[in-house]
């Protein structure tokens, strides 16, 4: 019996330290109550409480939490259900309008996500839905910011998770994307072909322009050498007109004139008789010496009147 006293002393004075020596963790916030009404908020550190009457009544995260928003089922503009989720994100930021300006800040956080994001897919249609979705979860983050300050909250984001259409308007949207991705396909190849035959255009049209330069130049070529050709024998034909009228005025020079001019009248005359079967003999043609003599006359003529020996240019 003896013990019994100082045991319950030592319980009792436990109790009373256990009650009295607060140690709040980093990032926590614990709300003090003093005989049912709000005391102070006490912050990270080590506190004392006066036991009995001191009492943790509300322990906050002043870390940023992450809420799940349930799938709901929202009429779009053009009367379209679909279902969306999404995901929550907030943070503490006074402890003591946490605890005593709302029940449950997590349960009316998400509750009032639900709303404001079918108010705004109702103001959209539901090809832009996909398309504003950056808009939309400013507008909800916008209106969950005014709503949750007296509750000491701060709503840093707001993301929708999923866009889940009626499996007919999935079967249209397949459709719709299957006749676009075919219609960028043949756009594609005609652009191709049409490339192709440009490019080829492009190269027969190279191929003419060169082959007329190649025959251009080959014209010319031609041409100057047939200039060159007939400069050089005119020169020749000059020249050795040149040396038989030197020939000519030489000592003998007559004499040997009229031989070779019998000369090739017999040859031409006698081939003449080889290649035809009709001729026409002139009346004087055994008097080849008058005939002879007769050129002759015209060579001592020339030669009397000075003849203008062409003179041939220096090469």
């Amino acid at each position: 019996m003896e013990y019994i006293i100082p045991i319950g002393i030592v319980i009792l004075v436990i109790i009373a330290l256990a009650k009295t020596a607060q140690i709040v963790p980093q990032r926590k916030a614990f709300v003090v109550e003093r005989l049912g009404k709000y005391s102070r908020t006490l912050e990270a550190g080590f506190h004392i409480l006066i036991p009995f009457l001191d009492r943790i009544a509300y322990k906050h995260s002043l870390k940023e939490v992450a809420v799940d928003v349930p799938s709901q089922m929202c009429i779009t503009q053009d009367n379209i259900a679909i279902e969306i989720d999404g995901v929550l994100y907030l943070q503490v930021l006074d402890a003591k309008k946490a605890s005593y300006g709302i029940e449950n800040y997590l349960y009316a956080s998400t509750q009032l996500a639900q709303t404001t994001l079918r108010s705004e897919i109702g103001k959209l249609e539901l090809d832009r839905t996909f398309e504003e979705r950056d808009a939309i979860n400013a507008n909800i983050i916008e209106a969950l910011d005014k709503a949750a300050d007296p509750w000491g909250l701060k709503i840093t984001r707001y993301e929708i998770a999923n866009i889940a259409p009626p499996q007919s308007v999935r079967d249209a949207l397949e459709k719709q994307m299957r006749a676009e991705r075919e219609r960028r396909a043949v756009i594609a190849e005609s652009e191709g072909e049409r490339e192709a035959k440009i490019n080829v255009a492009e190269g027969e049209k190279q191929e003419v322009i060169k082959q007329s330069e190649a025959f251009r130049d080959k014209q010319v070529n031609e041409a100057e050498g047939k200039a060159k050709e007939i400069e050089m024998l005119a020169t020749a034909t000059a020249e050795g007109i040149r040396k038989i009228a030197e020939a000519i005025e030489s000592p003998g020079g007559s004499q040997a004139v009229n031989l070779r001019v019998a000369e090739q009248y017999v040859d031409q005359f006698g081939n003449l008789a080889k290649a035809n079967n009709t001729l026409i003999i002139p009346n004087n043609l055994s008097d080849v010496g008058g005939m002879v003599a007769g050129l002759a006359k015209i060579l001592d003529k020339s030669n009397n009147s000075g003849p203008n020996i062409p003179s041939v240019p220096s090469s």
